[in-house]
């Protein structure tokens, strides 16, 4: 049974403790500046785990240290790690964003060093707890700390992928744009629907079917053969309707929004064959509707 200590304890330190408990690693210690989150995690984990601030404690023994905390407090982290390490620990942090290089201090002292970033939205620590089953988690560090981390990510029954550490940032703007853009867009379209005269909460209850199809449609084909609708088709005459409509019922901000994905969809339209022609009449129709946002 592997040793693990967590440092940071919100929604992904949480659910890896709940997730990694469940596999047989001993959570030595979960520390954090609030107990809050982390008393509630160490009930239902049922191991002896510890609680303490990082100030607190002295002496960090685990075999594998997992910093989860905010991106902006990493490399305060680590620059406190050193001191408190009293073996051969290997140290990841969880950011999708950063590279291992910020843990320099921590590889310094003769530690392995590496990042581990689970490609699966993590709301809260309970229900997170579950999600890690079959996602695909971006792996990168030293080459020991890489063979580490891709052993951990399997007993969590992930999917562990390698990335050079110089792309980390352009990695992980590919996951905002596949999550958290994918949420505003699903909030572009709720609005929408609310100029319709449909509340909000309804409107997002109708949208959700059509997404899972999509989604499912993802499952077994490309972008271009998943794209479905008006700019699939390349209907010139409903794309001049939508724009009339959306410049009328909705703020501006949603029309450059619809415009902006549709010039994206006319790529993946014309991949898929559609009428060159139909194509570049909307594309001209874009082209205006946008003088016209100035």
């Amino acid at each position: 049974m592997r040793s693990i200590s967590i440092i940071g304890v919100g929604r992904m330190g949480g659910a890896l403790a709940l997730a990694l408990s469940e596999k047989k690693y001993r959570i030595e210690n979960l520390i954090a500046r609030s107990s809050e989150n982390a008393r509630k995690i160490i009930a239902a984990i049922n191991q002896k785990t510890r609680f303490s601030t990082l100030e607190e404690i002295a002496n960090i023994d685990s075999e594998i240290i997992l910093i989860c905390t905010q991106d902006a407090e990493i490399a305060a982290t680590a620059a406190l790690l050193p001191e408190k390490i009293k073996n051969g620990a290997a140290v990841f942090h969880t950011s999708g964003a950063l590279s291992s290089e910020i843990l320099a201090k921590v590889r310094e002292n003769g530690n392995e060093t590496g990042s581990i970033h689970p490609l699966v939205s993590i709301s809260d620590s309970f229900l997170g707890a579950n999600r890690f089953e079959n996602a695909y988690f971006a792996v990168e560090g030293t080459s020991e700390s890489c063979r580490i981390a891709e052993s951990l990510v399997v007993d969590l029954g992930g999917k562990p992928f390698s990335i050079d550490t110089k792309y980390k940032t352009l990695y992980h703007a590919a996951a905002v744009t596949a999550c958290g853009h994918l949420v505003a867009v699903v909030e572009t379209a709720i609005e929408m629907l609310a100029g319709c005269g449909l509340e909000n909460r309804e409107a997002q209850r109708i949208l959700l079917p059509l997404i899972e199809s999509t989604i499912e449609n993802l499952r077994t084909q490309t972008p271009a053969e998943a794209l479905t609708g008006t700019f699939a088709r390349a209907d010139d005459e409903t794309f001049a309707k939508h724009t009339e409509i959306i410049s009328r019922r909705t703020a501006p901000d949603i029309l450059e929004i619809y415009l902006l994905l549709g010039e994206k969809s006319l790529a993946l339209a014309e991949k898929k064959g559609a009428d060159s022609a139909r194509i570049e009449k909307i594309r001209r129709g874009i082209v205006m509707a946008k003088k016209h946002l100035r």
